[in-house]
């Protein structure tokens, strides 16, 4: 076992973690203040459920044997056959040519934050609006049946690994963020629009939290990215510094088309220029150049910010904007790196490895979803009453409230009360 690998996986590891209270600061930022805690709770939520079932037969789902492709096996259940000694493969070699080894413990832990974020990515395209019961039965169905085969197919020896030309996908461009925002899409299609959708305003609430999550993203994906390679070398670096310039590049990009196109830099759009930048470069990262980086970021971010507005034009309310930036970012970063990578990998042969990963993932991942949404929507409900949408799900659903005004309100002092003579009455009282 190759401690130093070992480490910087457990680090990395620890690091992707932040990430869902990083996404959940974020989404929570941008929602209306009366679902604040929901919106966090949806993420959070996930970090419970997820790690159960990963440990439970997830791993083993995605990184166990191979059945026809399609799907791990139930030999590691419950990580049977797992000890402190046991190891796997990292992509670091030795001068030999020998890959390092890493513990296995790392290894599934480090998979299993990657799982945890990509079903919390889910939660944005639908906040405001659904049971919280329903959306805990939800993640839990979803990533059995959706992101444990499709963790499979491409880094645990499935189809698309095995492909003539294997896809490239070195941190999620396909298994996360496409499969998360294609989701999204199919989810929201089942529950529909909130209430007052393109009628009410539906602004942030506090643009602080959203760049503090957006902060918390940034530096958690640092080990989401260069942890992919699993050990540290040239290429780790490669894909640390690669993670940096498209995610800034990508901030401007989408601030650019931002003030040709509406006349302003907003922070919002900052912050969501930089998590587009961050979603195209997870892919592609470790197999192109800086100017690959770079053109991705930029190219990312001025996308994305236009792919955000369609959701008014064809009149599908993803309230955080999920598809417009995981989708179409994954499948940006997912496609480009077909002609960027360098090594000799680039060119047809790879790019159309790459369009059969992004559209066979949409085009499963779609169908299984809709019909798992469908399901619990015709069952126990997915969709919260109209009620409890318009007076808050914070209330409705946890009994609690982020912002207590009640409470402010009546412990404010008016100018008469804090006066002299008041004082001296109370005084004398």
């Amino acid at each position: 076992m190759n401690g130093t690998d070992t480490g910087f996986v457990l680090i990395s590891a620890a690091l992707v973690m932040v990430m869902t209270p990083g996404l959940a600061l974020f989404y929570g930022g941008m929602v209306r203040s009366k679902s604040v805690l929901n919106m966090l709770m949806m993420s959070f939520i996930s970090l419970g459920i997820v790690s159960v079932l990963w440990v439970l037969y997830g791993h083993s789902l995605a990184f166990s044997g191979d059945s026809g492709g399609f799907i791990g096996n139930l030999d590691m259940i419950g990580l049977k056959g797992v000890d402190a000694a046991s190891t796997v493969a990292s992509f670091v070699t030795d001068e030999n040519g020998e890959a390092h080894q890493i513990a296995t413990f790392a290894f599934s832990l480090f998979q299993m934050l990657f799982a945890v974020i990509t079903a919390a990515l889910i939660s944005g395209a639908i906040a405001d609006r659904v049971k919280f019961g329903a959306w805990m039965i939800f993640i839990g169905l979803w990533v059995t049946v959706v992101y444990f085969p499709v963790a499979h197919w491409v880094w645990g020896g499935g189809w698309l690994a095995s492909l003539d030309t294997p896809v490239i996908d070195f941190a999620g461009g396909t298994a996360v963020h496409i499969n998360a925002g294609i989701a999204a899409l199919a989810v929201v299609l089942v529950v529909g629009k909130r209430v007052g959708f393109k009628k009410d305003p539906m602004r942030p609430h506090n643009m602080p939290l959203v760049l503090l999550g957006t902060a918390l993203l940034w530096f958690g994906w640092f080990g989401f990215n260069a942890g992919s390679e699993l050990g540290v070398d040239g290429v780790t670096a490669q894909m640390a510094i690669n993670t940096q310039v498209a995610t800034g590049a990508a901030m401007l990009g989408w601030l650019i088309y931002e003030r040709i196109r509406h006349g302003a830099f907003t922070t919002l759009g900052a912050c969501s220029g930089a998590v587009a930048g961050l979603v195209a470069i997870t892919p592609s990262g470790g197999n192109v150049n800086i100017f690959g980086a770079l053109l991705i970021g930029v190219v990312a971010g001025a996308v994305c910010s236009w792919a955000v507005s369609l959701k008014y034009k064809l009149g599908y309310d993803d309230s955080l904007d999920v598809v417009g930036v995981h989708l179409v970012g994954g499948v940006l970063g997912t496609l480009m790196v077909g002609f960027l990578a360098i090594d000799g990998k680039g060119g047809g042969d790879q790019f159309l490895s790459q369009a059969i990963g992004a559209f066979s993932v949409m085009g499963y991942t779609f169908v299984v979803t809709y019909i798992l949404a469908f399901a619990i929507q015709k069952t126990i409900g997915f969709r919260a009453s109209e009620d409890d949408e318009i007076s808050g799900i914070d209330q409705a659903a946890h009994a609690e409230t982020a912002y207590d005004f009640s409470s402010a309100a009546s412990s404010h002092i008016s100018p008469a009360q804090s006066s002299p003579a008041a004082d001296a009455k109370k005084v004398e009282a």
